[in-house]
């Protein structure tokens, strides 16, 4: 099935005579004819009731012309689009989870400001495949924990030394304090899955689960979760803090002798994108200074 069978289907069902459709298409009656039959042929119905002076629709005809009608204006539609859409300029970006995610729209307000034919678009990924994208040419860049131990052909900037924090509920025992230390956190702690977070991340959560009771490990998949755990009051959970992504409701105090992680944006050597480095200067002055 095609466009120009459809083209001469509809339009035959439209003058109900061939000889008008053909001289609307401007090809022959034969032509049209024939594209008719090898519809028929394809569908295996007869469209058409034909004799030598009318023309009429089958019931098998009017069902499907219908159905015609949607096929060539969901063709005409794609074809519209997309040959308006050879001057727009795609940006794929990648992050890990929602409080990475949250970083982006005021980045992404002034970079369409400044470039209106940009169209971002975001993927979140999980964590061992993320920068494998950006490597594969699928992403053009990807927020994440920076790790010098990993092994990558992309660049890097860092945006942000971010204090490793306690995330806990308002009510928790832990949430009048102004800072903490390790000998500090008590209750449950709950952790995030290694496929989902960075090495580094999940050797600071590690650093502080191997001295706990079994009773009080609570294991779970993302950040996410995590976050949803400590709603409910559950326990804590240790991350690294992005200010400008807090969820409400939360306390982030600073635990003094745990690590601070690096998190920026990798990209690939051979980046050309024309809103690129635009984007990166955005991102760098979205942290506030002095956070």
């Amino acid at each position: 099935m095609n466009t120009v069978q459809l083209k001469c289907f509809v339009t035959v069902a439209e003058h109900l005579n061939f000889s008008k459709a053909s001289r609307v298409l401007k090809i022959t009656q034969p032509a049209v004819s024939h594209q008719i039959q090898t519809l028929e042929e394809e569908l295996e119905v007869k469209l058409f009731n034909r004799t030598s002076k009318s023309v009429s629709l089958t019931q098998e005809g009017i069902q499907f012309l219908a159905d015609a009608r949607l096929i060539l204006r969901t063709a005409f539609s794609a074809k519209e689009r997309l040959g308006k859409q050879e001057h727009f300029i795609p940006l794929e970006l990648g992050c890990h989870n929602y409080m990475e995610m949250n970083l982006l729209p005021p980045v992404l307000k002034k970079l369409t400001g400044e470039f209106p034919l940009l169209r971002p678009s975001i993927q979140m990924v999980p964590f061992p495949a993320l920068f494998g994208l950006v490597e594969n040419h699928q992403l053009h860049a990807a927020l994440g924990v920076g790790d010098a131990q990993k092994k990558t052909p992309l660049y890097y900037r860092e945006l942000y030394l971010a204090p490793t924090v306690c995330i806990c509920s308002e009510e928790h025992p832990m949430a009048k304090c102004r800072s903490l230390t390790k000998e500090d956190l008590k209750g449950n702690f709950i952790v995030c899955s290694p496929s989902q977070i960075s090495d580094s991340v999940f050797t600071i959560q590690s650093s502080v689960l191997v001295n706990l009771p079994p009773e009080q490990r609570f294991l779970t998949e993302s950040i996410e979760s995590a976050l949803t755990l400590v709603k409910a009051q559950i326990g804590y959970t240790l991350y690294p803090d992005l200010p400008t992504s807090r969820e409400p409701g939360l306390c982030y105090i600073p635990v003094t002798d745990l690590p601070k992680v690096s998190f920026g944006v990798y990209w690939r050597q051979d980046q050309d994108h024309p809103a690129i480095k635009r984007f990166l200067t955005l991102m760098e002055e979205s942290i506030p200074k002095g956070s």
